[in-house]
């Protein structure tokens, strides 16, 4: 203790006397705040400290883990409301929230703003959320088969998390909320984790309404300094020589105990430019000092050394427990090769919010190994961590989660249906690119994104008292609120609208791009005309935008005889009948 304190008194004076008064005045200003955040203990302390009530929870893995897990399930205030406890409770749909690499659950909550945190807010709207750990960090670092201080504790990898600690965790949550499904918002590796989960475990993916990834990581290009990305390419298991075979970088918390913060946190933004190239601009220095004391929890090398790997291989694959020499026969593979993670195969509704400035995530990579109902979101100039701690966190990135949440919670992601007079409309979200053909059987091009990416909306569509409400998707600049029709696979990139009144019947007449409406008793498709039926009412698709109106068919705008005949023919049989 007297050499921790003499460092950290050392390096406190070195800093004030290298900064300036000016800056040392404004961090006087915000210091209470800033140092009760960073000295709080754990998760608990961190929410009393913003008036909110936490539960703890343990769960035990089939492998034997023991896994801590937090839950906000009340708004101030109303700590002794019965939430998901069965007949009689309070039913709010379920979130659950899953860390990052080298972290733990501390990192969604550790803001100087209740504004900024999202499991607050999600809170404030009225969910019930739920936060995961991975084994091995600081509230799982417990096992019924083996000791932290032994090998065996540290032998995991991803595999285990997507194996067991990701599903055995939401079953437990939705176990205990008695709940048949659950909304999962990942960040960084918990992305990674739900890919890999959904991927090997088909049945999971009607337990989880929608799969929001922030900064989604999955088979990153490599790290920004050449020399080192080069070392780990070459040999990931150069790390096992570095650091042992048991926790990676256990020496951070000393240096976090020894080191005056501000100068901690200089330590780590200068470690963070030089891996990765981040420069940190979007968060406050404030934050910083709040937050990156949180920031490192314990983790496995094998978990590290999996993820150089994936890097090397450029393929998102299982641990290679086989690794060959550069030179040996058995390492071509046409001989052996690492099982992939099946991640098209996954049905789950994705929504991806991702940072135009963060070098570990390569999108155009990432789609084509994705299923093609994923939806993509780019927030420009944001980096990794902005997604926890950035100053417009809530207003760039929460939208983008609470439109998601809204638009797929509680629904059946299979198949939409939605009750518009007594039948079911059935609906399909897509993808939105720019210059989509609306052809199911070609995948259009990664590098055909809209510079605007996508994002969810909800809309209605009401006509003669019909009510029908979807889900689609279009790019920010087409967001214009509620609407009147439903959205074809167009091309078109403008909108336009034009009401009038024939015959006494309001007709609305639509063009944009974006989604896809499919109708249960009748669909065509012919180039670039696509046209949907129904008893009630009749959805024309075509270069010319979208009609919806009442009488006869239309096909690309021209009166269909053919149908018109026999819809003469169906309602005089009617008639006779």
């Amino acid at each position: 203790q007297p050499i921790i304190r003499f460092c950290y008194n050392r390096s406190r004076n070195l800093f004030n006397l290298l900064s300036s008064s000016q800056g040392r005045q404004a961090r006087s200003k915000q210091r209470t705040l800033v140092s009760s955040v960073a000295n709080a203990s754990d998760f608990v302390d961190l929410c009393s400290l913003f008036g909110y009530y936490a539960e703890e929870h343990v769960v035990q893995t089939g492998d034997g883990y023991l896994l801590g897990l937090h839950r906000l399930g009340w708004k101030k205030g109303q700590e002794g409301l019965r939430v998901n406890t069965g007949e009689g409770s309070t039913l709010k749909p379920v979130v659950y929230m899953h860390h990052g690499l080298l972290m733990n659950s501390e990192v969604w909550i550790c803001l100087t703003e209740t504004e900024r945190c999202l499991p607050f807010m999600l809170v404030e709207k009225g969910y019930d959320v739920w936060l995961g750990n991975n084994r091995g960090n600081k509230y799982s670092k417990k096992s019924t088969r083996s000791s932290p201080a032994s090998n065996a504790f540290w032998d995991f990898s991803i595999d285990q998390f997507a194996f067991h600690d990701i599903p055995d965790s939401i079953e437990y949550v939705l176990g205990t909320t008695s709940q048949s499904s659950l909304s999962y918002i990942g960040f960084s590796q918990g992305t990674a984790q739900a890919f890999a989960t959904l991927s090997i475990h088909p049945n999971f993916n009607d337990k989880l309404d929608v799969f929001i990834a922030l900064a989604p990581a999955m088979s990153p290009a490599g790290l920004h300094n050449s020399v080192v990305d080069a070392l780990i390419k070459a040999s990931p298991d150069v790390l096992f020589l570095a650091f042992g075979r048991r926790s990676i970088l256990s020496s951070v918390t000393m240096w976090q105990a020894i080191l005056y913060p501000p100068v901690f946190v200089r330590l780590i933004d200068i470690s963070l430019g030089f891996l990765f190239n981040w420069t940190g601009k979007n968060i406050s220095t404030h934050q910083k000092l709040a937050a990156y004391p949180h920031l490192y929890s314990f983790t496995s090398t094998k978990s590290v050394v999996h993820w150089f790997q994936i890097i090397r291989n450029k393929c998102f694959q299982m641990y290679d427990d086989d690794t060959q020499a550069p030179l040996s026969l058995g390492a071509t593979e046409r001989y052996y090769k690492v099982t992939k993670f099946p991640t098209r195969n996954i049905k789950t509704p994705i929504v991806l919010v991702y940072g135009g400035s963060d070098s570990l995530v390569d999108i155009a990579v990432m789609l084509k190994e994705l299923p093609r109902h994923t939806v993509a979101k780019e927030i420009p100039h944001f980096e990794h961590l902005d997604f926890l701690w950035a100053e417009h966190v809530d207003t760039l990135v929460f939208p983008q989660v609470f439109d998601a949440l809204e638009a797929y919670a509680g629904r059946d992601h299979q198949q939409q249906k939605y009750l518009t007079n007594g039948r079911i409309i059935d609906t399909e979200p897509w993808r939105s690119y720019q210059g989509f053909s609306g052809d199911e059987s070609s995948s259009p091009m990664p590098a055909e994104i809209s510079e605007g990416k996508t994002r969810v909306e909800r809309s209605s569509a009401s006509r003669a008292g019909a009510s029908v409400e979807l889900v689609h998707h279009t790019s920010p600049a087409q967001l214009v609120g509620r609407r009147e029709a439903t959205t074809p696979p167009s091309p078109l990139p403008s909108i336009w609208r034009s009401d009038q009144k024939q015959d006494g019947v309001q007709k609305s007449k639509q063009r944009w791009s974006g989604s896809w409406l499919k109708g249960d008793r009748r669909h065509r498709r012919s180039g670039s005309t696509s046209s949907s039926r129904s008893t009630d009412s009749l959805v024309k698709f075509s270069e010319g935008g979208i009609s919806i109106g009442v009488g006869k068919p239309m096909i690309g705008g021209i009166n269909s005889p053919d149908l018109a005949q026999k819809d003469q023919v169906r309602n005089s049989n009617r008639r006779k009948s």
